[in-house]
C-alpha cells in the first residue's frame, strides 16, 4: 500500500499568527526625566521660599515671564497671533511685585496698566488684527501674571511660606492622586473631547487625596486651622486644578500642539507645568483668608 498523505499544511500566510501583546498603558513622558526635574524644581522651590521670601517672589516672577514667552510664541506660531510680548513681559513683572507689597490693590492697578500697555503698544503695528491681538493680550495678562500674584500675596503673610507650601503641596497631591487612581482605575473618561486621558475615577483621586491632605495640613501646619477647613480647602484645590488642566489642554488642542513648550524634560513648557497650579492660587488664597484671616 503507498504511504499515507502527509498531513495537509496551511501555507504560512494562513497560519493563524499570535495575536498582538496586549498594550500597556503609558503615561506617554519620560518618566525617569520628569520625576527627576520634578524633584529638582520642588528642591529650588522649597529652598527659595524658606530661605528669603524674595527669592522665592524672583522664581515666580521668571516662571511668569518665561510663560508669557511660551504662550505668546504658541499663538504667534499656530494661529499668527501676534500678543505683544514686552508690554506682557515688563508688566507681568510689575505685577508680582506689586501684589506681593502692595497686596490686591497693588495686583488690581498693576493688571489694569499692563492692559492698557498692550493696546497703547500694538497700535504702532497696523490696524489689521488689531482687536485679536489685544485680545489674546489681554487673555495672557489675565491668564499668567495675575494668577500668579495670588501666589505672592499668599507669601506676603507673616506665615506666608506656610500657605505657599500648603498650596503646592494640594496641588501637587491632586495631579498625584488623579495619575494613580486613574492609572489604576480609570474607565470612565471625564472629557474625552478635551483630553481623553483624563477618568472620573482619577477626579475622585485627586479630590480623595487632596482632602486627606488638606485637612492634614490646616490641623497640624497652619496656625488655627482646623481639619474640617482642610477637607473643603482640598476639595477645592482639587477641583481648581483639573478645570485648569483642564482649560490648557483646550488651548492646546485649538493649537494642535501637545506641549507649551521644552524647556522641562518629561514634563513640556513652564506652562505645562502652572497649568494647575495657575487657576489654583486664587483659590486657595481666597479660602486661607476666610478661615485664617490675611495673616
Amino acid at each position: 500500500m503507498p504511504p499515507p498523505p502527509p498531513p495537509a499544511t496551511q501555507p504560512p500566510s494562513e497560519q493563524p499568527q499570535p495575536g498582538p501583546a496586549p498594550a500597556k498603558k503609558s503615561a506617554g513622558r519620560n518618566l525617569r526625566a520628569a520625576i527627576g526635574v520634578g524633584v529638582g524644581l520642588g528642591v529650588v522651590i522649597i529652598a527659595a521660599l524658606f530661605i528669603v521670601k524674595a527669592v522665592f517672589v524672583g522664581v515666580v516672577v521668571a516662571a511668569v515671564v518665561v510663560g508669557v514667552w511660551e504662550l505668546t510664541s504658541r499663538l504667534a506660531e499656530r494661529k499668527g497671533i501676534r500678543a505683544p510680548l514686552i508690554p506682557l513681559a515688563v508688566g507681568g513683572v510689575a505685577m508680582v511685585v506689586a501684589g506681593y507689597v502692595w497686596g490686591a490693590d497693588g495686583a488690581w492697578v498693576s493688571t489694569a496698566l499692563t492692559a492698557l500697555a498692550v493696546l497703547v503698544w500694538r497700535m504702532t503695528r497696523p490696524a489689521e488684527d488689531y482687536l485679536r491681538d489685544v485680545t489674546a493680550g489681554v487673555f495672557t495678562v489675565f491668564y499668567v501674571p495675575f494668577l500668579a500674584t495670588f501666589v505672592v500675596m499668599m507669601l506676603a503673610a507673616d506665615d506666608g511660606p506656610r500657605r505657599v507650601l500648603v498650596f503646592l503641596l494640594l496641588t501637587v497631591v491632586s495631579d498625584t492622586g488623579a495619575y494613580a487612581v486613574g492609572w489604576r482605575f480609570g474607565s470612565h473618561r471625564l472629557a474625552p473631547r478635551i483630553s481623553p486621558g483624563k477618568t472620573r475615577e482619577g477626579l475622585a483621586g485627586a479630590m480623595s487625596f487632596a482632602m486627606i491632605a488638606g485637612a492634614l495640613l490646616m490641623q497640624f501646619f497652619i496656625d488655627d486651622g482646623r481639619w474640617w477647613q482642610g477637607i473643603l480647602l482640598g476639595l477645592a484645590a482639587a477641583t481648581s486644578a483639573t478645570l485648569g488642566d483642564l482649560g490648557e489642554s483646550m488651548i492646546k488642542r485649538d493649537l494642535g500642539i501637545k506641549d507649551m513648550g521644552t524647556l522641562l524634560p518629561g514634563h513640556g513648557g513652564i506652562m505645562d507645568r502652572l497649568d494647575s497650579l495657575l487657576p489654583t492660587a486664587p483659590v486657595v488664597w481666597l479660602l486661607l483668608v476666610l478661615f485664617v484671616g490675611q495673616g
